[in-house]
């Protein structure tokens, strides 16, 4: 294969170009949760070409969840979700190396996890374990990408070590949160969380940092909220 030719789109962006896409090339990501979010998170890492790219996940493939998550197919039902999403992102991209983490992140084995990555895009839905990544990403040094989505709103921001914690900005978890989620609702967010991973690596634009980025598909209104300036 000419790798040249298998990134040339974004090669041709001055953003990016060779030097940028060798950085992609040389990244490691973990990616926490294969489903709404984790699905075009994963496929679009895969192809702009993260060299390392891991997906962890310990559920399985559910034929309701598939009106949102679309990594997967009817047949792969029953099947434990990070593997077949590595072997589904390999077949998309055979330039990289997808490594499938089949357990729950807890804090016993979240540092071990954690260690081999440099940027972790948080794609779960649930407010203890997006705490416990956060803190542990602080400790350790890692860039921490939230998202979050629910009927047809949705949002992202960027947490590390100079900004606030996931904890300043949502104290509590959440009240009776609903289940009801737009598969739309899922992509298009998912594609902001990735998209911040590839600007962080390549060092280009204004990640959101100390920023929460929402948006309502109804109003197809959008805003970005600032958490706190440091300058």
């Amino acid at each position: 294969m000419n790798i040249s030719n298998r990134y040339i789109r974004q090669t041709l962006l001055d953003e990016i170009g060779e030097v940028g896409q060798q950085k992609l090339s040389e990244s490691s990501v973990l990616v926490i949760g294969a489903g709404g979010l984790g699905s075009p998170v994963s496929m679009y890492l895969a192809s702009a070409g993260i060299g390392h790219l891991g997906i962890a996940d310990d559920d399985r493939v559910s034929l309701s969840n598939l009106q949102r998550q679309i990594l997967y197919t009817e047949e792969m039902s029953g099947l434990p979700k990070a593997l077949v999403a590595a072997e589904r992102l390999s077949a998309m991209n055979s330039c990289i190396e997808v490594f499938p983490v089949k357990c729950r992140i807890t804090e016993e084995n979240i540092s071990d996890i954690l260690e081999n990555y440099t940027v972790v895009v948080d794609c779960c839905d649930n407010y203890m374990t997006r705490k416990l990544v956060n803190d542990v990403c602080i400790s350790l040094d890692k860039v921490y990408i939230y998202g979050a989505i629910q009927g047809f709103e949705g949002q992202v921001s960027v947490f590390d070590r100079k900004t606030i914690k996931y904890t300043d900005l949502f104290p509590y978890p959440p009240e009776n949160p609903s289940k009801a989620v737009m598969g739309m609702t899922a992509g298009i967010v998912g594609s902001v969380q990735a998209h911040e991973v590839v600007k962080i690596i390549c060092g280009y634009g204004i990640p959101l940092r100390n920023k929460l980025w929402t948006i309502d598909l109804r109003t197809m209104e959008s805003n970005i909220i600032e958490l706190w300036n440091n300058q």
